[in-house]
């Protein structure tokens, strides 16, 4: 046995499992690339003041939960906690918001890295597919992300979902809620960190999970209350987009996400089906994010859908995917000289864009038609040397027992018109 095991918070993707993981990621990408979203891959590390300057220094994320490296150089970098900080680096880098074409519509997919208290459905390592849009300010623009999430999950067949919207204002009315909310938890019985978070960022403190927490929140100060007039119109040119669009949604007030750089529109997904970690994606806009990394003036939004949670809510609504077999054609050679033959005759199959495999090692044909019904394969190619001495071999479907000879140079043919 293997002295070894994946670290804590991780686990390896196998079969048959880890096809579902990628039809996953497919459909999860598809409305994105039928969108005009082009696909983006940034580096799994990044100067670690990228995401404390970006994702917000008072966060959970950054303070307690980044991995963190410093390399023989001396440089201090971090594993990615989340996409956009890299997508908006990426971007300027790049110049592609001087190309003329705003904005600047980018998808991805990959691994994220959190340290956080390993349980099901929060992982050390976890899989997103995210999308930005970079450089536009437009109702439109928030209400296509959200409609193409939607558009998503369902295309998965998922239906036990809740929609969350809230805004968060603009840098012309948050800090006069900020200081209605500052003057209100002043108040309560807070803890010495989560005084000093609120602090830095008195919005955290209503992300804050613990219910100690929530149930001192009661009557805190709503931020919807105190948006100047153009947050307002905003925020209802993007519910009434989404409604006109046929997306339900509810308002969560108390909606701020786990990140400093979100600013009007922020949205979360959540599923029943997952209990305390219902959220399968999520994100908003962020149009003071470019600056802040240094670069000109940027409005933009963008989301990150959940890989692995969205598997648990597949699970937990009790959906299987109707997946393709990876193998059609199994081949079964009886003999040195026929799997010589046979193997000829798998690399045809292939490169004909059929999906082909052979019983490989020493078996005999009772194990070797076994691992054929095993691979899931609909037909099985059988040789000895008597078939191979006519020219043929046998076509057995394993589906209804039935075998027939077919020429080996009309193999390709007779599969292809056998709709494989």
């Amino acid at each position: 046995m293997s002295t070894f095991s994946a670290p804590k918070g991780t686990y390896d993707l196998l079969p048959p499992s880890s096809a579902t993981y990628l039809a996953i990621r497919e459909r999860l990408s598809a409305p994105l690339r039928r969108s005009g979203y082009g696909y983006i891959e940034t580096p799994v590390f990044e100067d670690i003041k990228l995401f404390s300057r970006g994702v917000g220094e008072s966060t959970d994320i950054v303070s307690k939960e980044m991995y963190s490296l410093t390399t023989k150089g001396g440089d201090e970098l971090g594993l990615r906690p989340e996409g956009t900080a890299s997508v908006v680096r990426a971007v300027l880098q790049a110049n592609l918001h001087k190309l003329g074409n705003l904005p600047v519509k980018l998808w991805y997919s990959g691994s994220f890295y959190r340290y956080e208290r390993a349980q099901k459905g929060r992982y050390r390592q976890f899989a997103q597919i995210g999308a930005e849009a970079i450089g536009a300010e437009d109702p439109a623009l928030d209400a296509e992300l959200i409609i193409l999430a939607d558009d998503a999950f369902r295309s998965l067949g998922l239906s036990d979902y809740r929609l969350l919207v809230n805004s968060l204002g603009d840098k012309e009315c948050r800090p006069v809620y900020r200081t209605a909310l500052v003057d209100f938890l002043a108040g309560l019985d807070l803890d010495e960190e989560t005084r000093r978070r609120a602090e830095i960022n008195p919005l955290r403190v209503l992300d804050d999970k613990r219910q100690s927490v929530q149930d001192q929140l009661v009557d805190a100060p709503m931020l919807r209350d105190y948006l100047c007039e153009a947050c307002k119109a905003y925020d209802e040119q993007v519910r009434a987009l989404l409604t006109s669009a046929g997306v339900a949604f509810v308002d969560d007030p108390k909606l701020v996400r786990g990140l400093d750089y979100y600013t009007r529109t922020t949205f979360e997904f959540v599923h029943g089906g997952l209990g305390a970690q219902s959220a399968i994606g999520g994100g908003g806009r962020y149009d003071g994010l470019s600056e802040m990394l240094g670069g000109p003036a940027l409005p933009s939004v963008g989301w990150g859908l959940g890989v692995d949670r969205t598997f648990l809510a597949m699970e937990a609504e009790g959906i299987a995917l109707d997946l393709p077999a990876t193998t059609s054609v199994y081949a079964v050679a009886l003999g040195e000289e026929a799997k010589n033959v046979l193997f000829g005759k798998v690399t045809e199959l292939r490169r004909a864009g059929i999906a082909t495999d052979l019983a490989f090692g020493v078996k005999t044909i009772k194990n070797a038609m076994k691992s054929a019904d095993r691979s899931g394969a609909r037909f099985a190619l059988v040789a000895g040397d008597r078939d191979l001495a006519a020219g043929v071999v046998q076509l057995k479907d394993l589906t209804t027992g039935e075998q027939i000879p077919v020429e080996l140079e009309a193999l390709v043919t007779t599969l292809k018109e056998k709709q494989l």
